[in-house]
């Protein structure tokens, strides 16, 4: 597996690739929306208008097919920004993939920083080649490869912050508009179930990022292990050509259906939220 480029600033660790990745998935998602609606026409709309008019109505769907649509009508764009980024992002790590070859660690620069994750498996890799713990040839350095290109979401950090941000809002409307019943549903059937509906609630955040990030990170490993049987001859070349056409596709579909289930999910989330007793 190839290196993130990671960098040091303010005290941080900074995986250049998410910026660039986040960078390139809003500016796609940002230029459709802007393309989709510059020209808009009743009697004679675009296709780009049709697809996002159809997008704005698969989303309302979603929602009224987990709460009142005038209850959840708040929660249009939020879904709308959701599933035109996830979809993007899903997909990015798909058709290409930028990588970089390190050999010296006084090189790994980038705008002045030093890239601690190739500095770091470098000095791993000449310590390691010192104390012949590694079969090397001794005429080859030692390489890192970084990537740069590749789908934001198959990162857990990416998916992980999306969890989040849904979980605390979906947590921040029911306490201050289903005030009473939110509180009053931890300790529903009985008090003693207080632990474990808060499991539940961990669960929930859990399982909404990671399940996102495993399907995307899966799909792309998968992907350079097809490529690597290139190097297998000419067999091993046809074989990756066509694992690769297969693979991309059901990729997409991946993509698309997680972009799906998370908007899916949230909603749903939404929805336990605001429900009152009597709709139980």
């Amino acid at each position: 597996m190839h290196k993130s480029p990671i960098i040091m600033l303010g005290g941080l660790h900074i995986d250049l690739s998410i910026v660039l990745m986040l960078l390139v998935t809003c500016t796609i998602v940002f230029v459709l929306a802007l393309l989709a609606t510059r020209n808009l026409s009743v009697e004679n709309p675009g296709k780009l208008q049709n697809f996002l008019e159809w997008a704005v109505e698969f989303v309302q769907g979603l929602i009224s097919s987990t709460m009142d649509l005038k209850k959840g009508k708040p929660f249009l764009s939020l879904g709308m920004a959701l599933i035109m980024f996830l979809f993007v992002g899903n997909l990015l790590g798909l058709p290409l993939g930028i990588v970089t070859d390190y050999h010296d660690a006084e090189h790994a620069k980038v705008f002045g920083k030093e890239i601690v994750s190739v500095t770091k498996e470098l000095d791993k890799l000449h310590a390691d080649a010192e104390a012949g713990t590694v079969n090397s040839d001794s005429h080859e350095e030692p390489e890192v490869g970084v990537a740069w290109w590749k789908s934001p979401t198959a990162d857990p950090a990416v998916a992980m912050g999306l969890a989040v941000m849904i979980f605390l809002m979906t947590h921040i409307v029911g306490m201050t508009r289903n005030t009473k019943n939110y509180f009053k549903h931890y300790f529903e059937p009985y008090p003693f179930f207080f632990p474990i509906n808060l499991i539940e609630q961990v669960s929930k955040l859990l399982t909404h990022g990671m399940r996102l990030f495993g399907n995307i990170f899966a799909g792309e490993v998968l992907i350079s292990v097809i490529l690597k049987l290139a190097a297998l001859g000419v067999g091993g070349w046809i074989a990756s050509v066509l694992g690769l056409i297969v693979w991309q596709g059901f990729s997409i579909f991946i993509g698309t259906i997680q972009a799906f289930i998370f908007v899916m999910l949230t909603m749903v989330y939404f929805s336990q939220m605001l429900e009152t007793h009597d709709e139980h």
